[in-house]
C-alpha cells in the first residue's frame, strides 16, 4: 500500500475547464449587450441652432435646449440647420442634470 496516489483526476480538469468556458462566455455575452444596447447611437433628423463652429465641427442647440455636437457643417452661429443627433447622448445629459 503507497500512501501516493498515483491515479490522475481528469473529470475534476475537464469541470475545471468548463467552468472557466462558462465564465467567459458570460462575460463576452454581457460584453456584447452592452456595447450593442446601451453605447450604439440613435441619431434622429432634428433642426437645430448653430451656436458655435469649433475645429472639432459645428456646436448646435437642440430645440429643447441640449448643446450637441454635429460635426463639420458650413453654417455661421444663429443659424437653423437640420442635423442628426444622437438621442443617447441628450439621455445621459439629462440624467447628469435632473433638475431640467
Amino acid at each position: 500500500m503507497s500512501a501516493v496516489d498515483n491515479h490522475s483526476n481528469k473529470k475534476s480538469g475537464k469541470n475545471f475547464t468548463f467552468i472557466i468556458a462558462g465564465v467567459i462566455a458570460i462575460v463576452a455575452g454581457l460584453l456584447f449587450a452592452y456595447l450593442m444596447f446601451y453605447t450604439a447611437p440613435e441619431e434622429n433628423m432634428e433642426m437645430v441652432k448653430i451656436i458655435a463652429v469649433t475645429e472639432e465641427g459645428c456646436i448646435a442647440e437642440t430645440m429643447d435646449g441640449f448643446s450637441v455636437n454635429i460635426g463639420d457643417c458650413n453654417g455661421q452661429p444663429g443659424q437653423f440647420v437640420e442635423a442628426l443627433v444622437d438621442q443617447k447622448t441628450k439621455e445621459r445629459a439629462a440624467a447628469m442634470n435632473p433638475t431640467s
